[in-house]
């Protein structure tokens, strides 16, 4: 029997979504689905609500629970990964909390910034410690990555263990349609490119009917900045780049050096910056799940449609040999993108079927945009040799190299609060204590 194994099963709506997807398919109804998750209340939670859904949509598939990760992953073919290494408490409330002394504020901080490096500082031990679990167990197994920060840690898999591996996200595939809702443009026959890395890939053509739709959008765009609205960051970096960038403008607030400033506080208000908006999701969600549960695990009447996430549509591929196109998270081998570094992880339209996954060439970004996701590049990079080597050093030179927080703080108020961040996560990273 195939087997599906998703790393971080007690994320039950997640599940729900990823393996909800899964019992759609027709070619996957004689798989087993394996969960697991170092939190057994949640894991108990997620294989009934699974056990329901399956019920529900008459599926075949076999849902099977494990509180030992090696088994959940013995002989597995495909592997999801969810987990959230330190949860919101400590975890989360740490990387925005401490930085606060500095008075350097956040609005997500799951990517790169500060509270992005410390995330991947204690994600990437636990992801070589499942990658030990597979090369043992199931070694030929495909690893599908869904946790942040995403280029930091597929990047990692794929320079440092033998899995493969691709990483997965959700803002390419509904970017250019959320785009275009929000202008009010129709959004049918609408062709679109996006690459550059994970949360600033670019909108690099967008046509209807193969009319360039890119300067109406600017002009819509530039209108819609004289009132209030949730994207006005990303507006304004199309404003002077040119471009779209796919993530969201509460993300891309802190990968720049522009928004987020002290010495101008203004901006957080007349660009509508939500600070400390991740842990306020957090603090939404945990209270959220309480009714949530009450609908999700005992409904014996749950219903599912497929979603946007690739993960299913990818698998299906792979098992009926029919090409999927996705935009998917690589290394840059071969210079994909040709003036983006061959370390760093891209995000690059693939096309994927039973030989594997297969990036596509994309050449040259517009210089500006290839600039920009380098300064990103150099965090990311420098984070993977700070763990790779245990050097401390690297975790205070990412630190100095991320812009956002470059622009507020000086090389000794970094190291200080590197040092902080580093005693605060003790049992998360032994390796630097």
């Amino acid at each position: 029997m195939s087997k599906i194994t998703i790393i971080g099963a007690g994320s039950t709506a997640f599940a729900k979504n990823l393996l909800g997807d899964c019992m759609t398919v027709e070619a996957f109804q004689d798989f087993e689905f394996a969960l697991f998750d170092i939190d057994h209340e949640r894991l108990k939670e997620s294989e009934a609500m699974l056990t329901n859904l399956r019920n529900s949509l008459k599926s075949t598939v076999k849902i099977v629970s494990y509180t030992d990760r090696k088994q959940a992953l013995s002989n597995s073919k495909y592997v999801i990964n969810t987990i959230h290494v330190g949860g919101y408490n400590p975890g989360t409330i740490t990387d925005f909390e401490i930085p606060k002394k500095y008075n350097l504020l956040q609005t997500i901080a799951d990517t790169v910034g500060i509270g992005g490096i410390f995330r991947s500082l204690r994600t990437i031990p636990v992801l070589m410690d499942i990658a030990k679990d597979m090369e043992e167990v199931c070694p030929n197994a495909w690893f599908l990555n869904y946790t942040n920060p995403m280029a930091v840690l597929t990047g990692t898999m794929l320079r440092y263990t033998n899995i493969k591996t691709v990483g997965l996200c959700h803002s390419v595939q509904v970017c250019a349609d959320r785009l275009l809702d929000s202008l009010e443009m129709p959004n049918d026959n609408i062709q679109w490119k996006i690459a550059g890395i994970n949360h600033m890939a670019w909108l690099l053509e967008i046509t209807r009917n193969g009319k360039d739709l890119y300067p109406e959008i600017k002009q819509r765009a530039k209108a819609k900045q004289s009132m209030k609205h949730d994207d006005m960051v990303r507006f304004e970096l199309m404003k002077h780049f040119g471009y779209y960038v796919t993530e969201s403008s509460e993300h891309n607030a802190e990968y720049h050096p522009y928004f987020i400033k002290s010495k101008y506080p203004e901006l957080i208000d007349r660009l509508n910056i939500p600070l400390d908006e991740y842990p306020r999701r957090c603090v939404n969600q945990i209270e959220g799940w309480k009714n949530m549960r009450k609908f999700l695990v005992n409904n014996k009447n749950l219903t599912h449609e497929r979603t946007h996430e690739y993960g299913s549509h990818i698998i299906e591929a792979m098992e009926t040999n029919v090409p999927f196109k996705f935009g998917g998270n690589v290394l840059n081998t071969g210079g994909l993108i040709s003036n983006l570094p061959e370390k760093a992880c891209v995000e690059v339209p693939c096309v994927v079927d039973r030989s594997g996954v297969a990036p596509t060439y994309v050449g040259e970004l517009p210089e500006q945009l290839a600039a920009l996701n380098r300064t990103n590049i150099n965090t990311q990079l420098l984070t993977i040799e700070a763990v790779m080597t245990r050097k401390k050093e690297y975790i205070y030179q990412a630190a100095m190299l991320d812009p956002h927080t470059a622009a507020e703080l000086s090389l000794d108020e970094i190291v200080s609060l590197c040092d902080d961040l580093i005693e605060a996560h003790g049992e998360w990273l032994p390796m630097f204590n």
